[in-house]
């Protein structure tokens, strides 16, 4: 690789389904086909009793993989074990999530005979390499620099514990953006100098809904406000049909076929391929032979019954759009933009329940789907790698932020929608006479009560003189940068004594040493994932060459130019080599390259 020219910068939309990678070159942005061609590649990860395998390999197996290629981890990620999003989703995936240390959900999978164990910040790194990897081999050098997107309502462990899996792929994350956001940044790009523009972004992806409200004019993108629940998509339409479907079959047959994670994985693939048919068709039908013991199942599904499995999920999402909209302060008027994005925008009852809203008004749908996202990461992507593009871009916070105060209720410091960076200042003081010291418990979320929302950090003011309850004046200052990391500090304004804290939420996170540690692993799986590439490109050659010889040796009989004996021979020793290559599975890439010297040596006479 060419490594002399400037460091490129990538954007990467990491989704639950898809991801995808683009980059500014040329003066606009280039979206990057894998090696497949695909300009979208699954975020899966298979391991076999031989390799790894990501993205179109890994989907290319699951059906005779199920329990050890793991897909949909972004609804792991930043999450604890015991959430009941967690419990809900390891009822349907096939395969195996544990618990680990500091209650996070562990993968569990059979890799090379042996059991292995993954974080899902490890998981996700396996997809981000891949996509480092695709821009690599496109552009020619190595990349380290990426803006990742993440939902824009993602909180404060989720983004982290992305960032983390970035580092652990080998990337400088230069900045997470929210995808919205990103959508808004490429359907907005081209009317930057046009006037004020205000776009609402619907994005409704594989496994998380977002939404918001974006004010773009005269080079500044400035977010409005953000909504959306971090926990509904794609997949969950899947699901209602997967257990519609799952009853049905138990109730005819009268056996439990949830059992079977090989059967699960093969009606879900079927669940979801009806699901993409419904967008352009009233009826589609759902056939598989031999389901689950011998038995098969055979049903139509028609569109109204998937909207009538899914109608309160749509309805949440309008419900979201709504509470967006009161927080923007902007009336249904005053949006000029309606811009869907995500897959699952597809869906003609989500595309009425959309417009309806608005009375009856166009949606946008001239923005790629599929793409739009990792379209405005690279656009950010360069502007922070300081190519000359006239962008500017203001998000908010997505939760709001405040402390624990009596009886668990959380005081606000920072309300959800604030516009970072931003400082803010809330006075506080002592409970009882003569306090030496005040605890400062931080929290994120919505809920009143503390103990509903997400716990981000703590710590605590010492040394405060004597003094009656209430007479110190402790001032709290909450500093929220451009990424939407936290600094929380304290000051007794009568002593000067001060403490802080930078949120890192490190009970949750993984330690540094644990990253070093997958940082080494992601080296190996890369160094073993490159021997591979090198067997199969061994294997493969060897393969077309037999091909080519038995050509030539047809040719040459059929011209009466070889001897009939020769020909044998020839073919003989050439069958022999391609049955070998049928009974072998783990050859090196020298006996490849031996069997094929000897080939050569034997088929001289033909080249």
């Amino acid at each position: 690789m060419d490594r002399t020219g400037k460091d490129k910068a990538i954007g990467i939309d990491l989704g639950t389904t898809y991801s995808c990678v683009g980059v500014w070159q040329h003066d606009r942005v280039e979206i990057i086909a894998n090696d497949q061609g695909n300009r979208t590649t699954p975020s899966m990860v298979a391991f076999t009793p031989n390799e790894r395998l990501v993205g179109d390999a890994a989907r290319f197996q699951i059906s005779t993989n199920p329990t050890n290629t793991v897909f949909d981890v972004k609804r792991l990620i930043g999450r604890r074990y015991s959430d009941p999003c967690v419990q809900s989703d390891k009822q349907l995936w096939p395969f195996t999530i544990v618990p680990g240390k500091n209650n996070k959900p562990i993968v569990e999978v059979a890799y090379k005979g042996e059991k292995r164990l993954f974080a899902a910040e490890e998981i996700s790194s396996m997809v981000l390499m891949k996509m480092k990897v695709i821009a690599e081999q496109y552009l020619q050098c190595d990349v380290k620099n990426a803006v990742i997107t993440v939902p824009a309502y993602f909180n404060d462990s989720q983004k982290r514990a992305t960032k983390d899996a970035g580092k652990i792929a080998g990337l400088n994350v230069m900045r997470i953006i929210n995808e919205p956001t990103a959508a808004a940044i490429t359907y907005g790009f081209d009317a930057l100098e046009e006037g004020t523009r205000n776009i609402l972004v619907f994005d409704l992806g594989g496994g998380t809904f977002d939404v918001s409200i974006v004010t773009v004019e005269r080079g500044k993108v400035q977010v409005k406000a953000v909504g959306g629940d971090m926990h509904l998509g794609g997949g969950d339409f899947d699901n209602r049909m997967l257990n519609y479907c799952v009853q049905m079959f138990n109730k005819k047959y009268k056996i439990d076929m949830r059992t079977s994670p090989k059967a699960l994985r093969r009606l879900r693939s079927e669940c979801e391929r009806a699901k993409r048919s419904l967008s352009s068709a009233v009826e589609t039908v759902i056939d598989i032979d031999s389901l689950y013991e011998g038995q098969d199942f055979h049903t139509k599904i028609r569109r109204a019954k998937f909207e009538e499995l899914n109608a309160d999920l749509f309805d949440k999402c309008i419900q979201l759009v709504k509470r967006c909209m009161e927080d923007s302060k902007l009336s249904r008027h005053q949006i000029n933009d309606i811009v869907l994005v995500g897959g699952s925008s597809r869906i003609p009852k989500v595309q009425e329940l959309v417009s309806q809203l608005f009375e009856g008004r166009g949606l946008c749908k001239s923005v790629n789907l599929d793409e739009a996202v990792a379209y405005g990461a690279a656009l950010q992507a360069a502007v922070l790698n300081k190519e000359n593009i006239n962008l500017v871009l203001v998000d908010v916070t997505p939760l709001s932020l405040g402390i624990l105060i009596n009886n668990g209720v959380m005081d606000v410091v920072v309300p959800r929608n604030t516009p970072i960076p931003t400082l803010k200042v809330s006075l506080f003081t002592t409970m009882y006479d003569n306090q030496p010291g005040i605890k400062f418990s931080i929290y994120e979320g919505e809920r009143p009560l503390v103990a509903h929302n997400n716990l981000l950090g703590e710590f605590v003011l010492n040394g405060i003189p004597p003094a009656r309850c209430a007479v110190p004046d402790i001032r709290v200052c909450f500093q929220v940068d451009i990424e939407g990391i936290l600094t929380a500090s304290a000051r007794d304004v009568g002593t000067g004594r001060k403490n802080q804290i930078t949120v890192t939420n490190e009970r949750e996170r993984m330690s540094k040493e644990e990253i070093d540690r997958m940082v080494h692993d992601a080296d190996i799986f890369r160094k073993e994932d490159e021997e591979t590439a090198k067997k199969l490109l061994a294997k493969n050659t060897l393969e077309c060459y037999i091909c080519n010889m038995k050509s030539r040796v047809t040719e040459a009989k059929s011209r009466g130019t070889m001897e009939v004996s020769v020909a044998e021979d020839i073919n003989g020793a050439l069958n022999t080599v391609e049955e070998w290559l049928d009974e072998t599975d783990d050859a090196t890439i020298e006996e490849f390259q031996a069997k094929l010297d000897a080939l050569s040596l034997k088929c001289r006479c033909l080249t």
